[in-house]
């Protein structure tokens, strides 16, 4: 079984700050309550981007940023 991919679109934001918990400070930067949310299971970046009327490829690369450590 492979590992999951953090930009996977079907990945549910618990699962993402699960397995990779230093993107908890992207979505508390934006002042969003993703962290700890009960829809955190069943919402994606999609989602919380459009929520929050976040540009997606921004959020991404921030996500990713914090993954590789350069933030």
């Amino acid at each position: 079984m492979s590992s999951p991919r953090f930009d996977d679109p079907d990945l549910p934001l618990s699962d993402l700050m699960n397995q990779w918990p230093q993107t908890v400070s992207v979505f508390l930067q934006h002042g969003m309550l993703c962290v700890g949310c009960l829809i955190a299971p069943f919402h994606t970046i999609t989602d919380a981007c459009a929520e929050y009327h976040l540009d997606q490829d921004t959020f991404v690369a921030e996500l990713r940023a914090a993954i590789e450590g350069s933030v």
